[in-house]
């Protein structure tokens, strides 16, 4: 009888049927008619949709996804009756630092492939093989390949709690940790958890200037930040909102129609919503968000059917947040760096991060990146993450 603890192989293999019901329904939708602006303060366009729907239904090749994922080694263990997959690829220089990095919403693993080359490999990407990591990808719960959880409380801190322990089951007894977006709130959690082995973390997301407390605005670069997360919430919160509230209500449209869940998951911030619609409309791709990558994202939401499950974390967290509200999270002790990239939702400035984490050792602001950082810059992303974590090897 296989042990709780086993650590499983894992291939991508979806049936050919499901991947022809997918086009079936592109085919079946039903179109709103177009907006009545020129911009997105209605939400995606139509012309963006339409465009996307096309390629989706004619051009796009899932199996070439499955390939590349399949080139790296995959598995799947059980942790706190859940079960996990992730990607674990071990690079070929000695005394590469471990690294686990925790993807976002509405991203997934996906989103971290073309980092895999430039971290585990660094000396094919203009490092050295002193800047190797032994690397480490897992899907949250509910997200990807990863099983949904059947009770509550998976929220970011018992996620974190499940990567010290997958981290653990895989020998590694010092390693470093990585996220942005909900991987950033992740990453959060497990420096202030600091389990036995984690050496330090990085993130790009400064979730701690998300809760809505007042922050610093002296400074000409704070009150550009401020401005920046007020737009967010009168212009660009409505996912943030219904996932947090009432996650099974979207959860039905996410399950049922493609274009749907295609426009949730484009509709998130500005910056990257217009360099999407760009790949699409103008077949313009801005770095390594191509029409393709994108599609690689959005059909694994799909063929997974965890549309509902992963907008679930939002509430998850909106809970956890509820419940410890009016306590003061435990510190952050372990070294911190962060990297603000230019097109992210706002512009943490260093003020801000000092502020939630007074241990921080590096702070860099990035010249090229949005939300996507790692997906749309993976070599900018790498070159960030080796020069944060470099005094720690």
């Amino acid at each position: 009888m296989a042990s709780e603890t086993e650590i499983r192989p894992f291939r991508v293999d979806m049936p050919d049927e499901a991947i022809a019901d997918l086009r079936r329904r592109i085919a079946a939708t039903r179109w709103p008619s177009k907006e009545l602006v020129d911009d997105r303060s209605q939400g995606v366009q139509l012309a963006t949709s339409r465009e996307l729907a096309r390629y989706w239904a004619t051009d796009y090749d899932w199996r070439a996804c499955e390939a590349r994922m399949n080139a790296l080694p995959q598995f799947t263990t059980e942790i706190d009756g859940v079960n996990v997959h992730f990607i674990h690829v071990r690079s070929r220089h000695e005394n590469a630092l471990p690294l686990i990095m925790t993807h976002g919403w509405p991203g997934s693993v996906i989103e971290l492939l073309e980092t895999v080359g430039p971290l585990t490999d660094p000396t094919a990407h203009g490092g050295s093989a002193g800047d190797a990591f032994d690397l480490v990808l897992p899907s949250i719960p509910g997200y990807g390949f990863s099983a949904e959880p059947a009770e509550l409380g998976w929220y970011a801190g018992r996620v974190a709690q499940a990567w010290a322990e997958l981290m653990r089951r895989l020998g590694y007894t010092r390693y470093v940790a990585q996220g942005g977006d909900q991987g950033a709130a992740v990453t959060d959690a497990m420096g202030r958890q600091a389990p036995e082995g984690l050496a330090g973390i990085h993130m790009n997301l400064l979730v701690t200037a998300l809760g809505g407390g007042a922050m610093p605005a002296g400074t000409e670069q704070e009150r550009a930040a401020l401005e920046q997360t007020k737009t967010f919430r009168a212009t660009g919160f409505g996912y943030f909102l219904e996932q947090a509230t009432r996650p099974q209500t979207i959860g039905y449209a996410l399950l049922d129609s493609p274009l749907a869940l295609a426009a949730w998951m484009l509709d998130h911030d500005t910056d990257a919503y217009y360099k999407i619609s760009r790949a699409f409309v103008d077949e313009q791709p801005s770095g390594n968000l191509t029409r393709d990558h994108i599609l690689d994202n959005i059909t694994l939401y799909w063929l997974t059917g965890t549309g509902a499950s992963a907008a679930r974390s939002y509430w998850e967290s909106g809970r956890a947040q509820a419940l410890a509200a009016g306590q003061a999270p435990p510190p952050v002790k372990l070294p911190v760096g962060f990297t603000t990239f230019p097109g992210e939702i706002f512009r943490a400035p260093r003020s801000w991060v000092e502020l939630g984490y007074p241990n921080l050792t590096y702070f860099h602001e990035a010249e090229r990146g949005g939300h996507f950082a790692a997906w749309e810059e993976p070599e900018v992303f790498a070159t960030e993450i080796r020069a944060a974590f470099k005094p720690l090897r």
